[in-house]
């Protein structure tokens, strides 16, 4: 009986459901992810597998305290660790003040029309561009002092900290607006009308209502931006930062190295010693980034609890 009035459903051109088919096309559209997923899986798997049991024995605190050696066994992390932080903080204090300002313009000030759009397009493009374009930006503006034609713009900073924040501030800033701007744009609006309702200026109804409820968001955009920062190797050399630095940064105007490149540093290297210790270091890289993504999660969580959301 259901089969004859599904087949006349048909006749007379009615939606017919073929349930059964449809639940075993879904069934297997679920087996074909999950097998993507954990093939993914394995292998990231066997790759920490691999590199914790090549890096796992030179994973002491000496490592750490030492500063890099032609000897592996005195070779340390310690310069590359510092200049790692010293870059990520300045890449912080730049990206994210002009981030959520240029958010906060974009989505509660500027006007709709073809200008906004053009710059959200470019925006939006910006964060596909690959990092060594970036570098080359970086290297012409904040290493040289120039824009490439012309005479210098005061010089330049050199091959230092404040010249590889810049150009790394400049790499994750499109992912931080574009994390800024959906936070911001996902406060419901009743809440700003709200606020107009009781005599608020938009400046006060951003700084004390969608800013709060914006907050986890953006923390979270920001951090993860930073993750991918910290892990960065092309821009870097293209800016000149060295390979080999025996000394821990004091100022923003030192040259310095980082994590990545020293990685690379010690894999370019024949010794096999030379290839543990890129291991050790690539260990330290990803504790680092854990440690961040889970800063993102905590604050978030608790931004969230305390702004209800």
């Amino acid at each position: 009986m259901a089969a004859t009035d599904m087949q006349a459903g048909a006749d007379r051109g009615l939606y017919v459901p073929r349930l059964s088919f449809r639940h075993k096309k879904g069934a297997a559209f679920f087996a074909i992810c999950l097998a993507g997923t954990l093939v993914g899986v394995v292998f990231l798997a066997f790759l920490l597998l691999d590199v914790w049991r090549d890096g796992a024995g030179f994973l002491r605190w000496e490592f750490l305290q030492n500063f890099p050696s032609r000897f592996p066994e005195r070779a340390g992390f310690q310069s590359a660790l510092w200049g790692s932080l010293w870059l990520i903080i300045t890449t912080a204090l730049l990206a994210f003040p002009i981030g959520v300002g240029a958010a906060i313009y974009l989505e509660e000030y500027a006007p709709r029309g073809f200008v906004t759009k053009a710059i959200q397009t470019n925006i939006s493009n910006l964060a596909g561009v690959p990092s060594i374009v970036f570098g080359i930006l970086g290297l012409q503006l904040f290493v040289r002092g120039t824009i490439g034609i012309g005479p210098s713009i005061g010089g330049g900073f050199g091959r230092s900290i404040i010249a590889g924040g810049a150009t790394m501030a400049l790499l994750i800033l499109p992912i931080v607006i574009v994390a800024a701007q959906e936070s911001i744009r996902a406060v419901p609006p009743s809440l700003r009308e709200a606020s107009y309702g009781v005599g608020a200026t938009r400046w006060q109804t951003v700084w004390h209502h969608v800013l709060p409820q914006a907050f986890p968001g953006i923390m979270t955009g920001t951090i993860l931006a930073l993750s991918r920062a910290i892990g960065e190797t092309a821009p870097l050399i293209m800016i000149g930062a060295l390979t080999f630095v025996a000394f821990r940064p004091e100022s923003l105007l030192d040259p310095f190295t980082v994590m990545p490149i020293q990685i690379y540093n010690w894999v370019a290297r024949p010794q096999p010693e030379f290839q543990d210790l890129a291991a050790t270091g690539i260990i330290v890289l990803l504790v680092m980034l854990l440690s961040m993504n889970a800063i993102a999660v905590l604050l978030r969580q608790w931004t969230g609890r305390r702004y209800g959301r």
